[in-house]
């Protein structure tokens, strides 16, 4: 009996050294920092990974010592159901308590990108790819298809003119497809978001192709709503519209483009080239900001049918075609073949 005493008592003893060692163990790698390759390692969380997942990629990526001692520190700190998905920096060595930390405040990080007012749908994808969030040819394709925009434009061909310029954090575990989307939506929100109303007989695509021509036509805040006026006084008394973003856009489009316009351009046969072709271009052609939105919602009202560019920024604004010309002899007398006047010229 006592001999089985002292081997039951000498097996508790090991048994309690045994925890000791594993507590002691368990204590020690839960605060020694660890990363083993000593460089920026990026963990991506897709929707749907469940912990123990998480816990194999952090494992496999390195970034804890021991996947058995750090699966025990989640289960006791950790909060598997709050699991942000998302992409994991890590750049510097941290211990296991740390590493759970970060997982429970969601610590993904994001990519900010501008996407300036102005830029075709194909600038937008050479962007995007350029921060690097994908690949520029998946861009390219992701944007040609209209699917996300049809509830808005029933006829839209692609997604040019809904890329809304705006600054973005965006996550890098998005796909190409994903980024795009976000994109989109920021048109619809800012769309949806007042309840805007459209002016009579004009639909979305109106108005968006629309402020898409005085995006291109001026950068001056104070110009945008007389601009827009001037190509609704010209659409309402069935003038075309003769404005050369319209021409630079299908020239870019066919890769003809040279980087300037002659009037041998005017004759450029699209059914972009509003010198040709009377009433809006088929659709936009560039991304306009809130800006030119609002100003082709509501342009200033005025007399003028004609506009030509100062070659400061800003344009001057005619009634007739005599003032207009005056205006042209004035400003782009320098210019040759007024390759420096834009918009509305005859």
């Amino acid at each position: 009996m006592k001999g089985r005493m002292r081997i039951l008592l000498a097996a508790a003893v090991a048994a309690l050294a045994a925890a000791a060692l594993g507590a002691a163990l368990l204590a020690w790698d839960w605060h020694t920092p660890y990363l083993r390759s000593g460089r920026e390692v990026l963990v991506t969380v897709p929707k749907g990974m469940h912990a123990g997942q998480v816990i194999e990629a952090l494992s496999r990526e390195g970034v804890v010592r021991s996947r058995v001692s750090f699966k025990v520190a989640y289960a006791l700190y950790g909060r598997p159901r709050g699991l942000r998905a998302g992409t994991y920096k890590f750049d510097r060595p941290l211990t296991p308590l740390q590493v759970v930390g970060k997982l429970n405040r969601g610590d993904v990080i994001y990519v900010k990108v501008t996407v300036p007012e102005g830029l075709r749908a194909d600038e937008v994808a050479h962007l995007l790819a350029e921060a690097g969030l994908g690949r520029e040819e998946v861009f390219r394709r992701d944007v040609e298809s209209p699917q996300l925009i049809r509830s808005l434009d029933p006829q839209a061909t692609n997604l040019e003119g809904y890329l809304f310029p705006e600054t973005y954090l965006l996550d890098p575990a998005l796909d190409e497809q994903g980024v795009v989307a976000v994109l989109v939506k920021s048109f619809r929100q800012w769309w949806l978001g007042k309840n805007r109303v459209l002016p009579a007989g004009a639909s979305v695509r109106d108005v968006v192709t629309l402020a898409s021509l005085v995006e291109k036509e001026t950068a001056a805040p104070a110009e945008r709503g007389l601009i827009a006026g001037v190509f609704d006084n010209r659409l309402r008394l069935g003038m075309p519209l003769q404005t050369d973003p319209t021409i630079v856009y299908a020239e870019t489009v066919a890769g003809v483009y040279r980087g300037f316009l002659t009037r041998l351009d005017w004759g450029f046969p699209s059914p972009y080239n509003t010198y040709l072709h009377a009433g809006l271009p088929p659709g936009p052609i560039c991304s306009p900001g809130k800006a030119s939105l609002e100003a082709a919602l509501s342009p200033t009202p005025s007399g003028y049918l004609y506009f030509v560019s100062r070659n400061d920024g800003t344009h001057a604004f005619s009634r007739t075609l005599d003032e207009h010309n005056r205006a042209v002899s004035q400003f782009q007398r320098h210019n040759g073949d007024h390759k420096g006047s834009r918009g509305a010229r005859r």
